[in-house]
């Protein structure tokens, strides 16, 4: 599996995480709310987008949960085996 396949899958997973967590507010609200642009939040729960670390602890905080469960349900959805290193 090529490199960019295997960064495809985190950002996909990752924008299914945001979308899973933010639950029922929309992504205006979340914008607002928290200072994050509605295009970054589009682009990443579509999987266009790769989030930066800040990003996350961000969106952690908008969600009510540790940076650490965000990056664990990602890392539960991954393939078994998974790895970015060949």
């Amino acid at each position: 599996m090529q490199q960019e396949d295997k960064k495809k899958i985190i950002c996909t997973l990752a924008g299914k995480t945001l979308k899973h967590l933010r639950k029922d507010k929309s992504l205006y609200q979340l914008a607002g709310e928290y200072e994050i642009s509605t295009s970054l939040l589009n682009s990443l729960e579509r999987g266009l987008k790769d989030p930066q670390l800040t990003t996350v602890f961000k969106l952690s905080e908008a969600l009510n949960v540790k940076p650490s469960e965000f990056v664990k349900i990602i890392e539960e959805g991954l393939p078994e085996g998974f790895s970015l290193i060949e």
